[in-house]
């Protein structure tokens, strides 16, 4: 890495503590020349765009370290205060409470060092009477009329997990303001892709991307993107998975 990167790097993580560039200097600049340097260049993603994916994907793997680094590099270069709260927001559909409590509380803590005022501005759009009408409206809008006959005519027993998903998942989450349906659908491949064992909700959410816009180009390059936080299994097999729906919509 030469010493204008470095310099560079230096300002735009500047407030995180880490003792490793002393301890393990060979390790910090492989892994910032390959994932800050040789990826990122190669991405056709927006710099937004790179940014939600890679906040997204340390939340899936709870990689709470870097997470933290890459707060505040995502802070330094100006992105949104808001949609970093939706992603963490947003992930709770996907990671659970449990795993994303502390992440929230890290993120208050960054917030509060960089002079961001918490709480934000509020980005519900719905209340407690039109979080399912609001949550399934989106649901239908995202992946078809299917759902509407879930909620009516799926086994008895998912009854309560299917309105849930309509009334929380997306009427709680994807109504919100502070990301558009492009970058939600996004983030939430990230968050499936990155925690692993989600092969089946990876296919739904691939075909869910491609149906926001998002196309097999585009996904190929979220993967990449994440990859270096990741690994290269998990990346591997979400781009198989990535072919095999574009074939289905292919032939469609």
């Amino acid at each position: 890495m030469d010493e204008k990167m470095k310099n560079e790097m230096l300002s735009q993580f500047q407030g995180t503590a880490s003792r490793l560039g002393e301890t393990d200097p060979e390790w910090v600049e492989i892994t910032a020349a390959f994932s800050r340097g040789e990826v990122s260049a190669a991405s056709k993603l927006t710099d937004r765009e790179q940014m939600l994916c890679i906040l997204s994907t340390l939340l899936g793997c709870q990689g709470m370290g870097e997470f933290s680094h890459m707060l505040h590099f995502a802070l330094n270069t100006g992105l949104d205060p808001a949609a970093v709260k939706e992603v963490l927001y947003q992930a709770t559909a996907y990671l659970g409470i449990g795993r994303v409590h502390d992440f929230l509380e890290k993120t208050n803590q960054i917030m509060e060092q960089h002079g961001i005022t918490l709480p934000l501005p509020s980005q519900s759009t719905t209340d407690a009477d039109s979080r399912f009408e609001k949550g399934l409206e989106k649901q239908v809008s995202l992946f078809g009329e299917e759902m509407t006959k879930r909620q009516t005519e799926g086994p008895v027993l998912r009854r309560n997990i299917n309105r849930w998903l309509a009334d929380n998942c997306f009427g709680d989450y994807y109504t919100r303001t502070g990301l558009n349906d492009q970058e939600r659908e996004m983030i939430t491949f990230c968050f499936l892709l990155a925690q692993g064992g989600c092969e089946n909700q990876l296919r739904g959410h691939t075909a869910g991307n491609f149906g926001v816009g998002n196309g097999k180009e585009k996904m190929y390059s979220v993967v990449e993107q994440c990859m270096p936080y990741i690994g290269y299994p998990r990346s591997l097999n979400a781009m198989n998975i990535i072919d095999e729906t574009a074939k289905k919509f292919e032939n469609a």
